[in-house]
């Protein structure tokens, strides 16, 4: 009786010491010294500033702004054939002139303007209506790959900041381990716990440690992926999702999030726009078989007559109306608006495809994103209870309830659930932007309407400290 009273008095104090040196946080158990500069390191980057950042250096969201102004410039140019042709020419020439009755060396000059106004040309007029389409069209596409470029960097910036997340955890589960092994090393010192005890916990310190490696290298390939889209390195802290806000789906059904984007989504538009610029084209393809009406206007001076001859200078004005009807082109002009034809087909089923697309999208988004609020609140459910399991299995293990491996299970489903909760906001938000990218809602109101989910304290901490629970 008097040694299990001894036993449990050895462990107690053990256990009192090993609890009140864990701080079970991943920040370093004694304090940085002061700054002596500024470095970039000690502030916290969000995913607006990143946002704003990536609008003026990613590389794809510069190419779709370059693509939309020559689509812009395309349509002017086609444009410009309705308009009139203004052309003027001015010459001078020596010329000798001999023959039995004139052996003379002169001067000539000639002076002329030109106007030339359609009037009626159907293949120029489609022409300019099947550019002005693909100006829409280069357009919304310039509008989905701005699109495509912000979900990218939000996965790139969850992706980055789950990097982080991982190897605190990491190191924290390390840590707790570490001092459950230092706790069991005393005991077996002491013939109170078992060798195989001692292993397990020293094997699980091993993997942690490697683990810890492979974190560190995610790390450093994340932010890598990240200053792609940046164009600098990102060294600052990643803002995390704060712990007081309720994250959740809009209030609209699925079927409203659907026909909205039937109706905006950005690569539907530019595929309807590509379907109007093949119409044209066919139509314009047609237009070579219809006559062509142009008004010519010119004024000529000139002291050249018949044959280069000398002649006193002379102003002549023109006025005409010329009209050109085609008869037979070999067979080209009908082969040319039938190969058109089959291009509006395929641009048909094309939209067809990607409005099937973007139902499925949209669908697929909206479910994931529905389930995963269910999904974060049993997970911190989960959580809470992971922790008191936690709590519990190390006050049963002073007493002698539970075994050293018991304690590790509970510390590792703790962390576990940390994982999971983490993963399942993250990809919550990024689901939440995929939704919304599919909608053709993906501006930076709706960045700036999650960005308001992430704390700006750069201190945040995946790892709450466990005493200020107890």
């Amino acid at each position: 009786m008097k040694m299990r009273l001894l036993t449990c008095l050895t462990l107690g104090m053990l256990a009192l010491q090993v609890h009140a040196a864990d701080p079970k946080t991943a920040e370093p158990s004694t304090p940085k010294p002061a700054p002596t500069g500024i470095s970039a390191k000690e502030y916290s980057a969000d995913l607006m500033q990143l946002y704003r950042e990536s609008r003026l250096e990613d590389p794809r969201v510069l190419a779709a702004y370059a693509r939309t102004e020559a689509g812009k410039e395309h349509q002017k140019e086609a444009f410009g054939s309705l308009l009139p042709q203004i052309s003027a020419n001015a010459g001078a020439n020596r010329i000798k002139q001999v023959n039995e009755q004139v052996n003379q060396i002169y001067n000539s000059e000639n002076y002329s303007i030109g106007l030339s106004q359609v009037l009626y040309n159907k293949a120029t007029w489609e022409n300019y209506q099947k550019y002005k389409s693909m100006a829409k069209q280069s357009l919304s596409e310039a509008d989905e790959a701005q699109a495509e470029a912000t979900v990218d960097l939000a996965q790139r910036y969850f992706a980055a900041l789950a990097a982080d997340d991982e190897l605190e955890l990491v190191q924290a589960e390390r840590r707790a381990t570490q001092k459950n092994l230092d706790r069991v090393n005393a005991l077996y010192e002491k013939k109170y716990a078992m060798i195989t005890d001692v292993l397990d916990l020293r094997a699980r310190v091993d993997a942690l440690a490697a683990q810890e490696v492979d974190a560190r290298n995610q790390v450093r390939l994340s932010r890598a992926a990240l200053s792609e889209i940046v164009g600098r390195p990102v060294e600052e802290k990643l803002s995390r999702v704060r712990s007081d806000v309720e994250l959740k789906v809009s209030d609209e059904s699925l079927d409203s999030w659907v026909e909205l984007a039937r109706t905006d989504n950005p690569s539907i538009k530019a595929n309807q726009s590509a379907v109007e610029a093949a119409e044209a084209g066919v139509r314009g393809g047609k237009g070579g078989h219809y006559p062509t009406l142009s008004l010519n206007l010119s004024a000529q001076n000139t002291n050249e007559g018949y044959n280069n001859a000398l002649a006193p200078k002379t102003d002549s004005y023109v006025a005409g109306v010329q009209l050109s009807v085609p008869i037979y082109s070999g067979g080209s002009t009908s082969a040319r608006a039938r190969g058109l034809y089959q291009d509006q087909v395929s641009a048909e089923l094309q939209l067809e495809a990607t409005r099937r697309q973007v139902v499925k999208e949209t669908t697929n988004a909206y479910l994931t994103a529905d389930s995963s609020v269910e999904k974060i609140r049993a997970n911190r459910h989960a959580l809470a209870s992971a922790e008191q399991s936690s709590i519990a299995s190390e006050k049963a293990f002073t007493y002698g309830v539970v075994n050293a491996v018991d304690v590790l299970t509970s510390v590792q489903n703790e962390f576990k659930a940390r994982r999971d909760l983490l993963k399942t906001q993250y990809d919550f938000i990024t689901n939440l932007f995929i939704l919304n990218r599919w909608a053709g809602k993906l501006s930076e109101e709706s960045v700036q309407s999650v960005n308001v989910w992430l704390s700006n304290n750069s201190k945040t901490d995946p790892v709450p400290d466990r005493n200020s629970k107890q």
